[in-house]
């Protein structure tokens, strides 16, 4: 039986700036449905509203409108939260640790005894390619060190359920391909991987299903198998380009018309 693990119902977020006293709407209606075991991979232009789904799906900021469950709960309850991984766009690290430290640290928050955060800390530095690094501080760290070791602390309590922002963000290619293997075995344990990115030849290998997001709005959702059949990733671009540009004809459109209906 297939269990649901995200859901959401015409979730809809509006952000108000205080500065231009203008109410932008960052999410509008988005409905979605993942299950236990899927590499879910949402996309769209910066802007689109994927980083916005991912704080509410996280429970770091409030719905305006619509519901969401996460592993059974609401978003942010503690139940779900241990259950979790997640990795920012932007990970922030105390750059006075080292790796090894760093992954100490936050071992102790999910309450690990001492021989699970250091056999953990261990094999998620191997996993990420930082052996030879655990002991040097993190202010010394590249940007593309800082993402792996993002990348294994948000793994750090086996989590059943993962979020990553940008997970090849400054990475080069040998550390794309890495983390391509990393989602890899991932779903060979059975994890649930939700992941935004903009590196579409990533999306088309690792990922089961996509949705695409433009102006916070759900205009796609559906199968990458059935998209890039042949196994090329420029078929998933041009289907991501086409169906963007789509959408961006039909909002001028409706604006456009909008526009005379006011004047009429």
């Amino acid at each position: 039986m297939t269990k649901t693990v995200i859901e959401t119902v015409s979730l809809g977020k509006v952000h108000f700036s205080n500065f231009l006293r203008k109410r932008f709407q960052a999410l509008d209606e988005l409905s979605l449905t993942i299950n236990s075991g899927e590499t879910f991979g949402l996309l769209g232009l910066n802007g689109a509203g994927k980083t916005t789904t991912l704080k509410l799906l996280l429970g770091l900021i409030r719905p305006t409108s619509g519901q969401i469950e996460v592993l059974g709960h609401t978003p942010g309850d503690v139940r779900a939260l241990a259950r979790i991984g997640f990795l920012p766009e932007s990970p922030y690290f105390y750059t006075y640790l080292s790796a090894q430290e760093f992954l100490d640290f936050s071992g102790r928050l999910f309450a690990l005894n001492d021989k699970e955060r250091h056999d953990r800390a261990k094999e998620l530095l191997e996993l990420v390619g930082l052996t030879d690094a655990a002991k040097r501080p993190i202010g010394k760290f590249s940007k593309g060190m800082m993402q792996r070791l993002g990348i294994a602390q948000s793994l750090l309590n086996d989590p059943e359920l993962i979020f990553w922002d940008e997970p090849t963000s400054g990475l080069d290619p040998i550390g794309r391909r890495d983390v391509r293997t990393i989602l890899h075995k991932l779903k060979e344990r059975g994890k649930t991987v939700f992941f935004n990115s903009h590196l579409l030849p990533d999306v088309s290998e690792v990922c089961d299903r996509i949705g695409i997001l433009n102006r916070g709005k759900l205009i796609f959702q559906g199968q990458v198998s059935e998209i890039t059949r042949g196994g090329s990733y420029l078929k998933l671009e041009d289907f991501f380009l086409s169906t963007i540009q789509e959408a961006e004809a039909n909002y001028k459109s409706a604006n456009s018309q909008e526009a005379r209906g006011t004047k009429n």
